[in-house]
């Protein structure tokens, strides 16, 4: 596969526009999203029916499938944001042309349940950002969507054409090492419901990039497990592992034994490639964007370890 394209840095005065793919949102939930782009000089363009309710999405499946393909054939939009994850993106994707976003490609932002459009985007060879989506611009400190401002300006300077770099504490179970390749993943429930699809990836010669949310810990061990026996673990040059918050056992009295970073551990340490653990993105405070489908450099190292997003 070639290098995937990048889309364009982002100019003053473009247009950015935010939909919502699943789960429903509310004005005010995505209003400070809207004023930041609008304060750092962009124009902003919502959804048609972003505001939509049905059940416990943003709109029906038709509504929701409408908003992003108006945004994919729009030349003038050089960005989307999707307002947040939950779950829906992957009842819509069979739904979506690419050819003008192929004629055109442009930035598509978001995490969690949008790693549907970034493994899809991957196979059609389009780069896109793991990162904030626009519930995430909310920066009280009890809201459950807050995450640090510096992601935000993080995620500012990518699509404006800035390189990145993150150094972070290492982990006890990292196995340290350097390595470079085109980097590929995100939620690993999504690429687990991915499986055998035509928005699957090969991870092949690639680092892989996984996080994850509030799983039993026995089914995050059925998936490291599909994950391994599917090969995607055997041939990569190093695997990086995000925020994996907030596991539980099912019964608290019988515990499963051992911990996320444990189950990926003693799955993965047999391979001959770098691993990272603890890396600052996922569904917690931090979370570092990252631009998937891009060669990026790590340094895993006993004390520190750094990731150059290129």
């Amino acid at each position: 596969m070639a290098n995937p394209i990048i889309p364009p840095a982002l100019q003053l005065g473009d247009t950015i526009a935010i939909v919502a793919t699943a789960r429903k949102v509310n004005q005010q939930e995505i209003q400070p999203c809207i004023d930041y782009y609008i304060e750092k000089g962009f124009k902003v363009l919502l959804g048609d029916y972003i505001y939509s309710e049905h059940f416990q999405f943003a709109g029906d499946d038709n509504h929701r499938a409408h908003d992003l393909q108006k945004m994919l054939d729009d030349a003038t939009v050089k960005a989307i944001i999707c307002a947040r994850g939950g779950y829906g993106t992957v009842r819509i994707i069979d739904q979506l042309n690419f050819d003008k976003f192929v004629q055109n490609p442009k930035w598509l932002i978001g995490f969690s349940d949008i790693t549907v459009l970034h493994n899809h985007l991957h196979n059609l060879g389009f780069a896109s950002l793991h990162g904030p989506m626009a519930v995430n611009y909310i920066q009280e400190s009890d809201s459950i969507f807050q995450i640090a401002s510096q992601n935000l300006e993080d995620t500012y300077h990518i699509i404006t054409g800035q390189n990145i770099s993150y150094n972070f504490s290492s982990n006890i179970y990292n196995k340290t090492g350097e390595a470079e390749g085109i980097i590929v993943g995100g939620n690993l429930s999504v690429l687990y419901s991915m499986s055998g699809s035509v928005s699957d990836i090969n991870t092949d010669g690639k680092i892989l990039f996984l996080e994850d949310l509030d799983e039993y810990l026995y089914h995050l061990d059925r998936m490291i497990q599909w994950i391994d026996r599917s090969g995607k673990l055997k041939n990569l040059q190093a695997l990086i592992i995000g925020d994996m918050g907030q596991m539980k056992n099912l019964d608290p009295n019988k515990p499963f034994g051992q911990t996320a970073e444990e189950i990926i551990y003693h799955t993965a340490k047999k391979y001959n490639y770098p691993i990272c653990f603890g890396f600052p993105a996922g569904h917690g405070k931090v979370n570092s964007p990252i631009v998937l489908g891009t060669k990026v450099s790590i340094d895993i190292g006993e004390k520190e370890s750094r990731v150059i997003v290129k």
